[in-house]
C-alpha cells in the first residue's frame, strides 16, 4: 500500500494526508490508537471542558468531532469499497458538535467510544482487497478515493491532536 496520489482526494484533504507518517495506513491507524488514548486517559474532567478562547469547542467536543468525522469518512470508505457509485452528502461539523451532548458526558467515556469506532475501522481496512483501495465515489461533490479516506482519517487526527496540545494543554 502506497500513499494515495493527490488525483485521489480533492486539495482540502492534503493537509490532513500529509501529517500522516509513512505508507502503511493500517500501522498508522493502529499507533495513532494508542498514542490518542495515552494523551486521552491521563486528562481530568475539568480539563476535558477546557476551551482555549470563547465560542471554540471544548476538548470534550473535539474529541466527539472526531469520533463523527471518523464514522462519516469510513462509512464513505464503505460505501465506495463496495463499489456504491451513490453520491454522498457532506456534513456540517459545527452542527453535529451544536447538536451532540459531549459536554456532558464524561472524557472517559468519549476515549472509550473513540477506541471502539478506530478499532473498528482497523478492521474494515485491514481485510480490503488492493484494488479496493483505490476505488473512488463522491463525497460532497468531490471524488476521493477509499485510501485516501483512510488517511484523512489519520491525518484528521492528528491535525485536531495537535491542536489539543497547542492551544489547549500549553
Amino acid at each position: 500500500m502506497t500513499r494515495p496520489d493527490p488525483t485521489e482526494y480533492m486539495p482540502y484533504f492534503g493537509k490532513y494526508i500529509a501529517l500522516v507518517e509513512g505508507d502503511d495506513i493500517i500501522a498508522a491507524l493502529s499507533n495513532q490508537l494508542d498514542v490518542t488514548l495515552a494523551r486521552l486517559r491521563p486528562l481530568s474532567e475539568s480539563q476535558g471542558e477546557l476551551r482555549y478562547a470563547p465560542g471554540k469547542w471544548s476538548i470534550k467536543e473535539v474529541i466527539g468531532h472526531l469520533i463523527d468525522a471518523e464514522r462519516i469518512f469510513a462509512y464513505r470508505a464503505l460505501r465506495f469499497a463496495r463499489n456504491d457509485q451513490s453520491a454522498l452528502p457532506g456534513f456540517d461539523e459545527n452542527n453535529y458538535v451544536a447538536n451532540s451532548n459531549f459536554g456532558e458526558r464524561r472524557l472517559a467515556d468519549l476515549a472509550e467510544e473513540y477506541e471502539f469506532v478506530r478499532k473498528s475501522n482497523i478492521y474494515l481496512f485491514r481485510h480490503l482487497g488492493e484494488e479496493v483501495w483505490l476505488r473512488r465515489g463522491k463525497a460532497n461533490d468531490n471524488e476521493i478515493s477509499v485510501r485516501a479516506l483512510a488517511y484523512c482519517i489519520a491525518g484528521h487526527e492528528r491535525h485536531h491532536l495537535g491542536i489539543i496540545r497547542e492551544r489547549y494543554l500549553a
